[in-house]
């Protein structure tokens, strides 16, 4: 018998008993040791992650097998599967979503080559099939054995981030280290999570800050959860423990459409449309410069007084909510009188144009509930840029086309009126309580200017003063001058708030507006 005719080539049976023996090594990872090394953080692995993101058994793995080609340094004896990330798609409530995890156990989560490729196929495939995309971020940047290809590959990650802007929602989950460059790709996402004690997010690290500043900061004070959510905005949630970040992303998920062609899923609920609201009257002061929170009136109007705030902790004195209303997905932009007196602001202003903006990218209907004395008056604020950040609001405002329903609660005075969704910029629906007060700015303001040389001049000008004042509420400032000029569609009951908000959003439901042939606007940046 010749040689070739002794070959024993495998059965297909044995090849793929070899297939499950790999698989198995591929999912265990690297060794026991790194996952312990991981636990002792407080960090769960990579595809512990993504067990608790997705409906359990429907994680589908792609590219599990590759391992990078790289030599140098090292790098051709170590040449571990996956390449650092983990990269797939699975169910989150029943919907497909694609989702890639970094693994720190291998090469610290360090992005190179083949583990870029990866990424940038997964966000081709969730872009051109129409679903959500989630990155949990758990790197350590660039990986510096390959250097400029592996910077190449967060430049084919941030050019897809953008493509996909406005066309699939993205979410960046940051559950560990994210310094330098791989800083960008969460803040080109719509939203982005952090956990506290274990992610930061910097573009230069302490050391460098030190050496170029002198400035002594630990990394949880310069990039840290509470940072960034609280001081820099750069994070919309901080949380304990990735399980109640994991748990938070799900159910944001299960309030957006899977891509800008759909609408918000709509939700079955046994909350009545009809349902009256009698505590509202009760819940807001009449007296306007008094302090109530308005995520209380939010939490007695929508479905089961569910809502999912954003930046909760940044700019305060606005709040920015999605809930259902009716079952249907809405975003909700309001002032919050209990901080600041609900005024505008440069980070205010920022915050809300970026919510409008994506409520109306994903055909999120808004409304928006008006309490607002005016713009924040101050030199750092008209130095700091409050006019051009103030006018991104509006644009935003006047950019959208979903449905938009304004509700005027009690005060809304000058600029700030005209800005928060008037009826002037093109809100569908206004409505407003019987406590509204729409003018140029308070009466006692208004008072001071316009009648300023009679109380000068009279004998007792407090008592004048008091008289022009009771005079301009009552001749400008009533609460139906607004409707008598048609620019508040109707004064409500505060009881019917539910009700007549749910009957505009049905209304509405089928609202299309042609814009004009452009390339794009010129948002004021």
């Amino acid at each position: 018998m010749s040689t070739q005719e002794e070959i024993r080539f495998a059965s297909l049976r044995e090849r793929t008993a070899e297939l499950a023996v790999l698989r198995e090594q591929v999912v265990r990872g690297p060794s026991e040791k790194a996952t312990e090394a991981q636990h002792a953080k407080g960090k769960l692995t990579a595809r512990e992650r993504l067990e608790l993101l997705f409906d359990e058994g429907t994680f589908t793995e792609i590219e599990g097998l590759r391992r990078h080609r790289a030599t140098g340094f090292g790098l051709e004896y170590r040449k571990p599967h996956t390449d650092g990330v983990i990269t797939g798609w699975g169910l989150v409530h029943g919907r497909t979503a694609f989702a890639y995890a970094h693994d720190f156990r291998v090469f610290g989560g360090a992005l190179g080559e083949a583990h870029a490729q990866k990424i940038h196929k997964l966000m081709d495939l969730a872009e051109t099939t129409g679903a959500p995309l989630v990155g949990l971020c758990d790197g350590a940047g660039a990986r510096i054995q390959e250097g400029v290809t592996a910077l190449a590959g967060y430049g084919g990650i941030f050019t897809r981030n953008v493509r996909s802007s406005g066309v699939i929602p993205q979410i960046s989950v940051v559950m560990g280290p994210c310094a330098g460059g791989a800083a960008y790709s969460p803040a080109l996402t719509d939203f982005v999570f952090m956990v506290r004690g274990t992610s930061q997010m910097f573009i230069t690290g302490p050391d460098v800050v030190q050496a170029v500043t002198g400035e002594a900061v630990t990394s949880e004070t310069l990039g840290g959860a509470d940072s960034h959510a609280g001081t820099s905005g750069v994070a919309h949630f901080a949380y304990d423990d990735e399980e109640s970040a994991l748990e938070d992303v799900r159910y944001l998920l299960s309030l957006l459409p899977a891509n800008n062609r759909e609408l918000p899923p709509a939700g079955d609920t046994e909350d009545p449309a009809g349902r009256r609201c009698e505590r509202l009257a009760d819940l807001v002061p009449s007296r306007p410069n008094q302090a109530y929170d308005i995520r209380e009136l939010i939490e007695e109007v929508v479905d089961h007084g569910e809502h999912f705030e954003i930046h909760a902790g940044w700019a305060q004195n606005v709040v920015c909510t999605l809930a259902r209303l009716g079952g249907q997905s809405v975003g909700i932009v309001a002032n919050q009188p209990s901080c600041m007196a609900g005024v505008l602001d440069i980070q205010a202003s920022e915050k809300a144009a970026r919510f409008v903006q994506f409520c109306d990218a994903f055909s999120i209907p808004l409304v928006t509930l008006v309490d607002v004395p005016g713009f924040l008056p101050g030199v750092d604020q008209e130095h700091g840029g409050v006019i051009r950040h103030g006018a991104k609001l509006l644009y935003a405002y006047c950019n959208a086309t979903v449905p938009r329903i304004s509700l005027i609660l009690r005060k809304a005075y000058g600029g700030a009126y005209i800005v928060m969704d008037s009826r002037s910029i093109g809100a569908d629906i206004a409505l407003a309580w019987p406590s509204n007060e729409i003018a140029v700015m308070g009466a006692e303001g208004a008072a001071n200017v316009i009648f300023r040389r009679e109380i000068a001049a009279s004998d007792d000008p407090e008592a004048v003063r008091q008289m022009k004042i009771k005079e301009y509420r009552t001749e400008l400032m009533h609460p139906y001058y607004a409707a008598e000029r048609g620019l508040v569609d109707d004064v409500i009951d505060p009881a019917e708030t539910r009700s007549r908000l749910i009957d505009a959003l049905e209304m509405l439901r089928g609202k299309h507006v042609p814009r004009p042939s452009r390339k794009h606007g010129n948002l004021p940046l």
